[in-house]
């Protein structure tokens, strides 16, 4: 076990690479949280998101997702007072600037940096 400092978080992973969004599932578990998904496509997440039996207190969004952009997945949750960490392959300056106050892992990201992200976005 790598850590449980987590425990107790419930956290969402939307991301469309199988293999990242299986690795960044095992991380999480293994500090303690109770990972939802991987999801990959924004429908789907849009409809977990939407599902007020489908509890969750962050979620680790990529932003883009088989080419449609998380945006409007982030209002939603934002909207939800969910507490949203970006994990993209994007530089800051190439996300829209209403969305850059998120914290964001570049990948790819290291494990320090991933709960650095989580520890911020604390809500």
């Amino acid at each position: 076990m790598i850590s449980t400092r987590l425990e107790g978080r419930i956290i969402l992973v939307v991301e469309d690479d199988y293999l990242v969004g299986e690795m960044l599932a095992d991380l999480l578990v293994s500090a303690g949280a109770i990972v939802i998904g991987p999801i990959g496509w924004l429908e789907e997440a849009m409809g977990m998101a939407e599902d007020d039996g489908c509890v969750f207190d962050t979620a680790i969004l990529d932003i883009n997702l088989h080419g449609s952009l998380s945006y409007p997945l982030v209002d939603l949750l934002t909207a939800r007072q969910i507490a949203v960490i970006f994990a993209t392959g994007y530089g800051a300056g190439s996300i829209d600037t209403s969305y850059q106050h998120h914290p964001r892992c570049t990948k790819p990201f290291t494990w320090v940096s991933l709960l650095a992200a989580l520890d911020n976005a604390a809500i």
